[in-house]
């Protein structure tokens, strides 16, 4: 414990000292490099003593927030088109279809709400109040993510924070969801988010500005930005902030001064300095982009002061963006807390399809049984089991069962498991022995003469192949042959039709070899981790369909499922994330450990067959990790796939 301390120490260290490099060098410019504008808004809005906050719209309109009066919007020149009374603090708002979302805090009831103004009837619709929290709110930030959905983080006085789900795609939604609750910077009071790079960016009073993964799915990780001296330039604290193209405008309270940062390759800079000498106590700051300019608005003391700065960013950051698929179902919460939840494997009921079932592991426990709504049917307390697969028509003792086999880490064995034919029922057979040190993933293969195998790894790269047999009346299995690849391993599957396995070594590539027992262990490779495979490789499976064969393969780093297919020379299809389903409330997938798919039309909305995943990061709210369902037609149509 104390060395790993030492490490995030000598990290962070390492992290804070590469940002004060990075921001040691910049211009500073005096007032007067600052030209003063519109001096008749300036004083007009300076003498009603009760601006509380300001936020432009790219059209030159604003909403802005009076102390004690309320909440206004209002065109250019300053007239008012709607007012909402009350007592608002921060505001933030996206444009919408008709309108803009805005949010805001009533401060007055320490709530914070959400609403959108329809600037063709000037109403103000689709009211919803947030649910209290239990700390104060200092700000609030919108976000939209690449499929429109909205969000509201909420930021607090004591390190609290929390971001909800409050706009669909078609700003339907009626209901506010409850998406994280954050660990967020003491003392902050302000936020914003830059939508195209989904990042939050959050001040730290006596700190400076932290940017943080804004996506639903993320990690909260952070990473500094702007920071105070001796680490960065920041004379006292890093008060209010804007967003522009390809950078940050930062208000430095105490030094008066207003400071430029550009972002380039994911590191922050400081490029310039204006003096805000002459104003009292400047607090915020809001823009609007002007052709090679930007209008920039200094909340002070006094009032409101505008001015216009130079700017020559033009050029917007390409950022690839992953195109997403609803589930349509998830998964109770596995019983274990923590990383629990790893792999599944989808038993299909011949005569009943709508009936069929999915076995998952719970590797701090055993194995779980859910049926097609998500629903757990049974739990076997069989030890700490990490992969599944299931190959169906085995003979025990003359009764034709559904054998499923799943790698059990507290003995290294093989542990077996009966499935019903007819009604789903999973049963335990029994344990058997391998000769491996670190158990891990797992895979089974069926041959034509309907001779099934058990394909299993250790994390030391080694595979071993197992003949499924019983002797004696009890599971027993024989070792036929052993491969390995250099480092770690865990995902495969095999395609019984054409004798092929494919295994992914986690950090290095997804590789496929001959299936058969007899056969050579030559091996080729399918695809890399590069471009559009991140690692860590995890889940590989199957689309059989029956032309079109699709290898579909968990891409852990990015919290995505790459597509290619099954065949040589192995083409690929395309990427995808699972991301949220407003209407059902169910939250998207991330950390994605295993997964398992089928083509078989299962009915309903799996007519073309599902994808099963595990989600690391289960929320919506925060609950022990699941598995969520994806009808693979919303695949298919997302990424154009042939079906047959």
């Amino acid at each position: 414990m104390k060395r790993m301390m030492n490490e995030r120490l000598k990290k962070t260290s390492t992290i804070l000292l590469s940002c004060f490099a990075a921001i040691s060098a910049t211009t500073v410019l005096a007032d007067s490099d600052l030209q003063r504008v519109g001096q008749q808004l300036e004083h007009k809005i300076e003498a009603s003593q009760l601006l509380e906050n300001i936020d432009f719209m790219p059209d030159a309109d604003r909403v802005t927030a009076y102390k004690h009066k309320g909440i206004a919007v209002e065109n250019k020149d300053g007239k008012q088109l709607s007012l909402i009374k009350g007592d608002f603090g921060s505001i933030d708002h996206r444009l919408v279809k008709n309108g803009l979302l805005l949010a805001t805090v009533d401060t007055k009831n320490q709530q914070a709400l959400v609403t959108v103004f329809n600037k063709r009837t000037k109403e103000w619709t689709n009211l919803q109040r947030i649910p209290k929290t239990n700390f104060k709110i200092e700000g609030v930030c919108l976000y939209q993510d690449s499929v429109k959905n909205g969000f509201l983080f909420l930021i607090g006085e004591e390190g609290q924070g929390q971001q909800w789900l409050v706009a669909d795609s078609a700003n339907s939604l009626k209901q506010a969801k409850l998406i994280r609750n954050l660990s967020t910077p003491p003392n902050s009071e302000f936020c914003q988010v830059d939508d195209a790079a989904s990042l939050l960016f959050v001040n730290e009073e006596k700190v400076g500005i932290w940017a943080y993964d804004a996506h639903a799915e993320a990690d909260l990780v952070r990473n500094p930005v702007a920071l105070a001296q001796p680490f960065g330039k920041i004379k006292s604290s890093a008060l209010g902030m804007q967003l522009i193209p390809n950078g940050l405008l930062v208000i430095d309270e105490q030094a008066k001064d207003l400071q430029v940062y550009t972002e380039q390759a994911k590191q922050w800079s400081l490029k310039s300095v204006y003096s805000l000498a002459a104003l009292n106590s400047p607090k915020n700051v809001s823009t609007l982009i002007n052709k090679d300019k930007l209008d920039i608005a200094i909340q002070h003391d006094d009032g409101l002061v505008f001015y216009t700065l130079p700017w020559i960013e033009k050029a917007t950051k390409s950022i690839s963006i992953i195109p997403s698929v609803m589930p349509e179902v998830e998964t109770d919460a596995v019983p274990s807390l923590g990383d629990a939840a790893d792999d599944p494997a989808i038993w299909v009921n011949q005569q009943f399809p709508e009936q069929s079932r999915v076995l998952v592991t719970n590797k701090q426990g055993g194995l779980l049984v859910y049926d097609m709504v998500g629903k757990l049917k049974q739990s076997l307390p069989v030890g700490r089991i990490n992969n599944v697969d299931i190959r169906t028509g085995f003979n025990f003792n003359h009764h034709p069962i559904d054998l499923a086999v799943a790698s059990n880490r507290d003995n290294n064995t093989l542990q077996a498991f009966a499935i019903e034919p007819s009604t789903g029922e999973v049963s335990e057979l029994g344990e058997i022995d391998t000769t491996l040190d670190d158990i891990y993933g797992l895979c089974m293969y069926k041959n034509t003469r309907g001779d099934i195998y058990t394909i299993v790894n250790d994390k030391d790269g080694r595979f071993i192949q197992y003949h499924m047999k019983v002797t004696k009346g009890q599971i027993s299995a024989d070792l036929v042959r052993e491969f390995n690849v250099d480092t770690q391993p865990e995902g495969c599957v095999a395609d019984d039709a054409n004798n092929r396995l494919f295994i992914g070594e986690e950090n290095v590539a997804v590789w496929t070899l001959d299936a058969r027992a007899d056969a050579s262990t030559k091996m080729m490779k399918v695809m890399s981790v590069g471009k559009n495979l991140k690692a860590d490789i995890e889940g590989i499976s199957l689309y059989q369909g029956t032309k079109e064969r699709y290898l579909v393969i968990s891409s852990q780093g990015n919290n995505s499922y790459v597509i290619t297919d099954a065949l040589p020379p192995f083409t690929y299809r395309g990427a995808f994330q699972v991301g949220i389903n407003p209407a059902a409330g169910i939250d998207g997938a991330s950390e994605t450990d295993g997964l398992d798919v089928t083509s078989v039309n299962l009915g309903g909305v799996w007519n073309q067959g599902m994808l099963v995943v595990q989600d690391g990061r289960n929320r919506m709210p925060e609950q022990n990790q699941n598995f969520k369902y994806i009808p693979w037609s919303r695949i298919a149509s997302q990424l154009k796939l042939n079906r047959y």
